[in-house]
């Protein structure tokens, strides 16, 4: 019966088969998407507000000397973070790289973090299982060596163990995509508010709700902001932590300014108009760099796909005449 349901799945017809429902399900799903698409601004403002909840109650924690290791959020998974305490993987992978790259993805709290590390400890082995049964129970890649085989299944379960980092980076570069692109006009939008006589707290709060809807996820972190600077006894943490969650330099330098002129007296208003301008001129310069590189990788395939049409073109009837001559 093994053997039976081995050369099943291995049936070129069934494989062409499901390959082409995939990939007809896939093309349906994508043009059928941006119609069901439903907008998660509320979701993530409420996650906001119970975060600013969060930072309320441990500074009312840290007044009254009171240390509590685990908040209400970290407590949503407990599966996850028994496996991290039981076999200590937060010494074993974690850094402060890692850190620093979830809450640049948008994941900060503690439960996020259990989450990851569960992930990455479970899935060279399941990988690695999934990867054994079809290699050496389903009989696949008889025909290679055992050693390749070994490979193989090693390769899977290598891939199971970088899986989490991929997911991580892949929203954390769309997070700080569309950070990137709407940060000189949210500068812009505080600009205005500062040279109006608005306080920080409110030009943020105010940009926040003028940018929700171009890029959620900078609304997020400039109310994030907003509440640190109303709770936390220093500043320029609140602003540092800004520029630590996105991991963008062009947000980094812009905390820098503004932490100088909250310590010296300076201007605001001459420092946001400036570095506005550099991040439009750095937008502006990535884009021309994009267009600069679009000729050498259009070549490629205009070598395989235009010029055999152009010369069938310009050669088909000739080649067709001299048939019928001769």
């Amino acid at each position: 019966m093994t053997k039976d349901l081995a050369a099943t799945l291995t049936d070129p017809a069934i494989l062409l088969a499901v390959l082409v429902a995939v990939a007809v399900f896939a093309t349906l799903y994508t043009l059928a998407s941006p119609l069901l698409e439903r907008g998660n601004l509320e979701k993530r403002m409420r996650a906001v507000s119970t975060e600013r909840e969060q930072i309320r109650a441990r500074e009312r924690e840290r007044m009254s000397a009171e240390q509590s290791r685990a908040s209400l959020r970290t407590q949503n998974n407990r599966s996850a973070r028994q496996i991290v305490e039981r076999f200590n993987l937060r010494q074993a992978l974690v850094d402060e790289n890692t850190v620093n790259r979830l809450r640049a993805a948008g994941l900060r709290s503690q439960n996020a973090l259990n989450i990851f590390l569960a992930a990455r400890f479970l899935l060279p082995f399941l990988f690695l299982a999934v990867a054994v049964t079809w290699i050496f129970v389903l009989g696949n890649l008889e025909g290679r060596p055992f050693p390749i085989r070994l490979l193989a299944a090693i390769g899977f379960a290598y891939v199971g163990f970088y899986l989490p980092n991929i997911i991580v980076t892949n929203r954390m570069n769309k997070r700080q995509l569309s950070i990137k692109r709407a940060w000189p006009d949210a500068l812009d939008l505080m600009l205005i508010c500062v040279e109006s006589g608005v306080s920080m707290e409110a030009a943020m709060r105010r940009v926040a709700e003028e940018m929700a809807h171009q890029s959620p996820p900078l609304a997020e972190e400039m109310v994030l902001t907003t509440a640190e600077l109303s709770f936390l006894q220093d500043r320029r943490t609140a602003l540092e932590n800004l520029g630590n969650r996105t991991q963008l330099e062009i947000v980094k330098s812009v905390t820098q300014a503004l932490i100088q002129a909250e310590r010296y007296g300076t201007p605001i208003a001459q420092a946001l108009r400036v570095l506005a301008q550099e991040g439009r001129d750095e937008r502006m310069n990535e884009a021309e760099k994009k267009a600069a590189a679009l000729p050498p990788k259009l070549t490629i395939p205009m070598i395989l796909f235009f010029l055999p049409v152009l010369v069938a073109v310009i050669l088909g009837p000739a080649g067709i005449q001299v048939a019928d001559r001769f």
